[in-house]
């Protein structure tokens, strides 16, 4: 796997680059990490660490998404954050949204919560994790949602809907659904559902996206995902 270097201590994997190559020189992308530089410099803590800003992205190379969950931005608390939608470390408390997540898992498939928030395994199996922002700043949550992020993150949404086929996106909550736009349902599965978050009121609630991810993707003769972690 080669890595292409995006600034100091940032890379992103090899197919990745070559699809969203045209991207990275674009002058929104120049002004993401301009101001990525001056906040650091200015003494703020970003979230997460710069080698993990494309964390899903490294994990999960462009040829080997199966499924897309898409996250609004990362965590915004101390070591929280890994670059991963709705993950965190190993040691790291699970939050709300994850777990409840976790217990829809256990009424649709074979699955036992785990005492952990690490999702690496599903991403090293092709769910690919997106967030829509790839930084926040410490305590403030959304803090980024204007510097330009959704311009890459819609690009990226749109290169694997127009290049790839036979994909599922798990759209969760109202601000997943509106990227639906970006997605050719003729050639992908939307799966739409409550956000997982306890303000939902539990409206995620059997939504049986993961049975009906593996139903899916063992109608296309592809292995099944094994959520249990």
């Amino acid at each position: 796997m080669t890595d292409h270097t995006i600034s100091k201590k940032v890379q992103i994997e090899d197919s990745w680059y070559q699809v969203l190559e045209g991207q990275f020189e674009k002058p929104y992308f120049q002004n993401i990490k301009q101001f990525l530089s001056t906040e650091t410099k200015s003494g703020k803590t970003i979230y997460p660490p710069g080698p993990q800003i494309f964390n899903a992205f490294n994990t999960t190379p462009f040829d080997q998404v199966k499924v897309v969950i898409l996250g609004q931005d990362p965590y915004h608390g101390p070591g929280q954050a890994m670059g991963l939608s709705f993950s965190v470390p190993r040691g790291v408390r699970t939050p709300a949204s994850l777990k409840n997540v976790y217990k829809e898992l256990a009424s649709d498939v074979s699955f036992t919560i785990p005492d952990h928030g690490d999702l690496t395994d599903w991403a090293k199996q092709g769910v690919f994790l997106l967030n829509a922002m790839l930084t926040v700043e410490h305590s403030k949550a959304g803090s980024h949602q204007k510097i330009g992020w959704q311009k890459f993150t819609d690009a990226v949404i749109q290169k694997l809907s127009a290049e790839r086929e036979g994909l599922i996106f798990m759209l969760w909550g109202n601000f997943a659904k509106k990227k639906s736009i970006l997605i050719d349902d003729k050639k992908h599965t939307i799966l739409e559902a409550a956000h997982p978050s306890p303000l939902a009121r539990n409206a995620f609630s059997g939504c049986k996206h993961f049975s009906k991810a593996n139903e899916i993707l063992s109608s296309q003769n592809q292995n099944s995902i094994l959520w249990q972690i």
